[in-house]
């Protein structure tokens, strides 16, 4: 999302996706890709204008058009900085070649030239729209535009020191992908340097693309080990000595979770996190010598999350700044809700903007003119999300923007004057709408929707709470097979995740479809149901998601058995003899829970790629949550599926991708030894090289699909008795 108050446009220019829309600096007009070219787009008339053709991004060397991946404009339009042939790292396509095109000549030409090909990550125009800064092969380059010299800034990056980006850790669990910023004057960058030398590889092995095989290595923390050591250093543009942060503390034991520059002075701040992630501290570091002063702390008993985790936003996008850098904007649960707060830049005064017993789910911008806060929230139904705002005095009441006859999921872009936005709205019932508002009216001023979209749904589907006996009350929906009977006894397939990174009763249009299935034989014969325990991520408070703490694979395994149990008391429709249930990663992890667990409700069990022994996984994350193994080893013991493999008695499919670099595939072999020692039979898949999402190759999807809905009917028989 866009936010008023980020000050990023003033300290380099990120790249957006071709999907994605740059404003322009008064807001009122926004860049767009289209067809390989770039359009403006003026509000509230929708007038459009191409401003760079397809000829003008055509490669000199090939005479072929180049596709947009991503773009960037300098502020005053005059130079585009392209992203293209992209190549993935770990998650994301974030290599790549990069151009720019210098629109007042006309000159269009390639950035890193002398890198090899697809090496480029996260170039950013400088702030005077003179230079691009780069990171190549682990190290960090600026380019002159004009001249077209090459600085290199770094020369010790290797696989294991990495300067400008992060390591595979930091990018799964923090959401750090581009490690460095452009200072406000263009002549310094500031950037992270990950030491992972002493973080052992998990090893992959590759049988399949030669006629060896090959292993591949993934520095990976697992959980207990020492974390890759962090620290931050400021280097002038034009090369130099870099000058590290004197930041406290053990570097191989806190994270560095957040960094920018401050808005009016040579100085940056800094979020830095202990290990176990239940204190975090706010520094401003002067960039002159490296010196650094505590302004703003927080503790937790469970953890605290971090500003990705509570808000998702890309960290390139910049620091909450308000007042004109006097003051910030913060997200803290630390009085039982997700709430927004203005803290002073010398962390002395705070102010809680969003007083109230309910979450911020997102916080979207702040109208500096008027002192509106924009933001998501949803205080009467945790499964949906709507647009409102408040008087950023604290002393203001939530006002609902989102139109009231359109109960769902409601997303924003909001434009930098606060004027203009983007919206999509969707539903269980509802295909997404994409139109274009004027705020805070919510007068609709165009539409996006496709006339061809997707109908109205009419599904038989329904979204209800339940009360376990625990007093637990935990929501969910149910999918009812087309011809429901209510006086028949129908199979029930639950869709579980469990953990606290997702949740999985969100009302929006993908709610409830069985994509991972055959479709046509779930939605003619099963009942489909989901249900959110306490831990996932919902906007139910800090009580409900906390409760997990040193509790994964305990705590939401019984609120979810429970949730079951009392719908199969409550639903004489559904059959107790045909209970399946499926999950994919922490899912995964939960469908084994359910069925080692409590065999006599869940008789029929497919789990994917599952974390199934604790120990395994990596610390940034399993920390988090369940503390250090050194410390408290007997909760990640008895919160791994593996110890209690023992007890199925169910029938399993287990599916796992033996090129899986997040939850690694030694996770299967422990799984399959623990069930072969106690004699227990099972069904196994291995994917050969696939990756955690299981996607690679051609036919691969169709044949999960294929092998999870015949296991599914073979051992849960479908329709209605």
């Amino acid at each position: 999302m866009f936010r008023l108050v980020s000050l990023v446009l003033l300290f380099g220019f990120p790249l957006v996706a071709a999907a994605q829309v740059q404003w322009l600096a008064d807001g009122n007009a926004y860049f767009s890709s289209s067809g390989g070219t770039i359009i403006r787009t003026t509000l509230p008339g929708n007038q459009t204008a191409v401003v760079v053709s397809r000829q003008q991004l055509t490669n000199p060397v090939t005479n072929q058009p180049i596709p947009i991946a991503g773009y960037a404009f300098t502020s005053d339009s005059s130079k585009l900085l392209l992203f293209t042939n992209t190549a993935r790292v770990w998650r994301a396509n974030t290599r790549g070649d990069y151009w720019v095109l210098d629109r007042t000549r006309n000159q269009l030409r390639q950035i890193g030239k002398g890198r090899p090909a697809q090496s480029l990550m996260f170039a950013k125009l400088s702030p005077d729209g003179q230079k691009v800064a780069y990171v190549s092969e682990h190290n960090l380059f600026v380019e002159d535009l004009n001249g077209g010299n090459v600085v290199q800034l770094t020369k010790d990056g290797t696989r294991k020191l990495i300067n400008g980006t992060f390591d595979w850790a930091y990018e799964e669990e923090f959401y750090l992908r581009d490690g460095f910023r452009w200072s406000p004057d263009s002549k310094q960058i500031a950037y992270w340097q990950i030491d992972a030398s002493n973080i052992r590889d998990y090893l992959m092995l590759n049988t399949i693309d030669s006629t060896y095989s090959f292993t591949i290595p993934v520095e990976y923390p697992k959980v207990g080990e020492t974390p890759s050591s962090a620290r931050i250093g400021v280097i002038d543009a034009t090369g130099g000595p870099t000058t590290w942060l004197k930041l406290p503390g053990d570097p191989r034991q806190h994270y560095l979770i957040r960094m920018e520059w401050t808005p009016d002075a040579p100085e940056l701040i800094v979020q830095q996190m202990n290990r176990k992630q239940n204190q975090t501290t706010l520094f401003i570091a002067k960039a002159a010598d490296g010196s650094v002063r505590p302004i703003y702390s927080e503790s937790s008993q469970a953890w605290i999350d971090p500003q990705q985790h509570a808000n998702k936003p890309s960290p390139e996008l910049g620091w909450w700044w308000t007042e004109g850098g006097r003051s910030f904007l913060w997200l803290s649960e630390k009085d039982g809700w997700r709430h927004l707060y203005r803290i002073s830049r010398d962390g002395k005064k705070e102010t809680l903007l969003t007083p109230g017993a309910y979450d911020v789910a997102r916080y979207l911008t702040l109208d500096e003119k008027t002192n509106y806060a924009y933001l998501i929230a949803s205080p009467d139904n945790a499964t949906q999300r709507y647009l409102y705002r408040i008087k950023a005095d604290g002393k203001g009441v939530l006002q609902r923007l989102s139109p009231a006859d359109q109960p769902g999921t409601h997303t924003y872009t909001i434009s930098p004057n606060g004027q203009w936005a983007s919206h999509t709205f969707s539903s269980h019932r509802v295909a997404p709408v994409q139109e274009w508002v004027h705020l805070p009216d919510h007068k609709v001023i165009s539409s996006n929707t496709p006339a061809n979209r997707a109908p109205a749904r009419k599904r038989n589907i329904e979204f209800f709470t339940v009360t376990t006996d625990d007093g637990i009350t935990l929501d969910g929906w149910m999918v009812k097979p087309i011809g429901f009977d209510s006086t028949k006894k129908y199979p029930v397939l639950f869709h579980v995740y469990g953990e606290p990174a997702s949740v999985t009763t969100n009302d929006t249009y993908q709610t409830g479809l069985a994509g991972d299935f055959d479709r046509n034989t779930l939605d003619s014969n099963y009942c489909y149901v989901a249900l959110d325990n306490r831990g996932t991520p919902t906007l139910k408070g800090a009580a409900w998601r906390k409760a997990i703490y040193r509790q994964i694979g305990r705590i939401n395994i019984r609120d979810q058995a429970m949730g079951t149990k009392k719908l199969l008391q409550q639903r004489p429709y559904l059959d107790p003899s045909r209970v399946a249930v499926w999950g994919w990663s922490g899912g995964g992890a939960t469908t084994l829970h359910l069925l080692f667990q409590y065999p006599d409700i869940y008789q029929t069990g497919i789990a994917v790629a599952a974390v199934t022994n604790q120990l395994l996984y990596d610390n940034i994350y399993q920390e988090r949550y369940m503390g250090i193994p050194q410390e408290n080893r007997e909760d990640f013991v008895a919160g791994s599926p593996i110890t209690h493999a023992k007890n199925l008695r169910g029938n399993l499919l287990y599916v796992h991708g033996t090129g899986d670099d997040n939850v690694h595939y030694a996770n299967a072999e422990q799984l399959i030894n623990e069930l072969v020692r106690f004699n227990k039979p099972f069904q196994l898949m291995a994917y050969p090289n696939r990756s955690h999402g299981i996607s690679e190759g051609p036919g691969t999807r169709r044949h999960l699909n294929t092998l999870m809905t015949k296991f599914l009917v073979e051992h849960c028989p479908p329709g209605a008795r």
